[in-house]
């Protein structure tokens, strides 16, 4: 028995819920994990995981040896990596989710030089809005955008986007440009819904300092960022979206800003990924490239990321995350 792969087939196993997804995250025929996981437990004499045809559900004794394995599994890495140095070249597919305006507008076209500084990468990305779960899709990171939170994942900070709220000129003619909030009550807006909870997100702005929420009649609501501004390009209603995403049409007049004095607090932008990619060189050099692109990036009205502290805690089901 290969120990160290039935250790991470074991790890795994755990952290996909089941035998099914940890084969397919392993790229291993669910046959030969199944035959990892016995031979481990023979080789044990307990078991470690119960079986169904649903899940697979950690015993007493695997959720302490699971304890034990990651943090084995974490100081060979660690050793490996050490010893390897700058000698090692990540070699392989890399699977990172983003969505779609930041995958379209910043990410893909900067891809060439990520590429060409590591040409034995396979990258597969995963464009969506919606919020994906790393261990059980097989996903090594994701950017996400959202207040972050107490949780077994780690971020590194990419930077903040700020907001603008907007509409098309000929629909601010026909219906009145707002000056202030309370002439947002005789409009019509563009709404976002999560794809998990289908619930819309307010519109958001700070009043006074402070945070304040407004929910508006809708002409339309979507639950992703490239159909969002498309909407509002259509003419449909006001919306808010990323400052990043409107600034080409507010720049040659197809979109107009409003409110500008309340415009809500920047939304915080993170690299997320599971502690057992930490060791991983692929997921190292994307994560690297990623906060030096971001922080190459123009972002008015706030302040440059702080990438100082690389390694905080993040809720596994962000907020809002729609960058």
């Amino acid at each position: 028995m290969d120990q160290v792969l039935a250790l991470r087939t074991f790890v795994r196993i755990v952290e996909a819920g089941s035998l099914v997804k940890a084969a397919g995250s392993l790229n291993l025929p669910r046959s030969t994990v199944s035959k990892l996981l016995q031979d481990l437990e023979d080789h044990l004499g307990s078991r470690l995981i119960s079986r169904s045809t649903r899940a697979a559900t950690i015993t007493t004794e695997g959720a302490a040896y699971y304890r034990y394995a990651v943090r084995l599994l974490s100081d060979l890495d660690e050793m490996d990596a050490a010893v390897r140095g700058s000698t090692l070249k990540p070699t392989g597919r890399l699977r990172v989710d983003v969505g779609s305006s930041l995958a379209n507008l910043i990410l893909i076209p900067e891809l060439p030089g990520f590429l060409a500084r590591y040409p034995e990468i396979e990258l597969s990305l995963g464009v969506s809005d919606r919020t994906a779960d790393l261990v059980s899709e097989g996903i090594d990171c994701v950017i996400r955008g959202g207040p972050l939170t107490d949780s077994a994942l780690i971020a590194r900070t990419l930077g903040q986007l700020p907001y603008v709220t907007c509409a098309t000129p000929g629909y601010l003619d026909a219906n009145g440009t707002p000056h202030d909030l309370s002439d947002l009550r005789t409009l019509r807006s563009i709404g976002y819904f999560s794809a998990a909870t289908a619930s819309t997100f307010p519109l958001r702005f700070r009043r006074d300092g402070a945070p304040d929420e407004l929910r508006l009649a809708q002409s339309i609501s979507v639950n992703e960022s490239t159909a969002h501004m498309t909407a509002l390009l259509t003419g449909l209603g006001i919306g808010q979206t990323f400052e990043f995403v409107a600034r080409p049409y507010l720049q040659d007049g197809r979109l107009r800003e409003i409110l500008g004095p309340y415009r809500p607090a920047p939304h915080p932008l993170h690299l997320i990924y599971h502690p057992s990619r930490k060791q991983n060189a692929r997921v190292r050099a994307f994560c690297d490239w990623a906060v030096g692109l971001f922080a190459r990036i123009e972002q008015p009205h706030t302040s440059p990321p702080d990438t100082s502290a690389t390694d905080v805690a993040v809720e596994r089901t962000m907020q809002r995350s729609t960058a």
